[in-house]
C-alpha cells in the first residue's frame, strides 16, 4: 500500500512548514489556507478517518492527544480569541486525504452554522 500524503510529509519526503511536532503527531500549515491561521493536526500513526477509529483502543488516546495538542499550539500562537477544529469524514464532507487530520482555523470570525 502506498503512503498517504501526510505519511510522506512526516517522513520528510515532501517539504512542509511544521509548526509543532512530538512523538505522536505533527502540526503543519495548510497549503491552501481558509483562514489567517490554518493548521493541520495529523497523527503519525494512520487512522484513515474518524469513522474508522476503534473504540477502547489506542485510537482513543491518540485522538484525545490531537485535541490537547490543539490547545498547546493555540497557546503558543496566542489564539486566545478562539479557534475552530474541523474534521472531515468521507466524500460528502470533502475529505481528500485518507489519513485522519483536524483543521485548526483561527484569526478570523467564524460563521454559524458552518458550511
Amino acid at each position: 500500500m502506498s503512503k498517504t500524503l501526510f505519511q510522506r510529509i512526516i517522513d520528510r519526503e515532501i517539504p512542509s512548514k511544521i509548526e509543532y511536532e512530538d512523538d505522536q503527531c505533527i502540526v503543519l500549515h495548510d497549503i491552501e489556507p481558509q483562514a489567517p491561521v490554518h493548521l493541520l493536526i495529523v497523527p503519525k500513526r494512520v487512522i484513515a478517518r474518524a469513522a474508522e477509529s476503534i473504540p477502547d483502543s489506542p485510537d482513543e488516546q491518540l485522538l484525545g492527544h490531537l485535541i490537547t495538542t490543539a490547545g498547546v499550539v493555540a497557546k503558543k500562537l496566542g489564539l486566545e480569541r478562539g479557534f475552530r477544529l474541523v474534521i472531515n469524514n468521507g466524500p460528502d464532507a470533502c475529505e481528500t486525504v485518507p489519513h485522519f487530520h483536524m483543521h485548526m482555523l483561527a484569526r478570523r470570525q467564524m460563521a454559524w452554522p458552518p458550511g
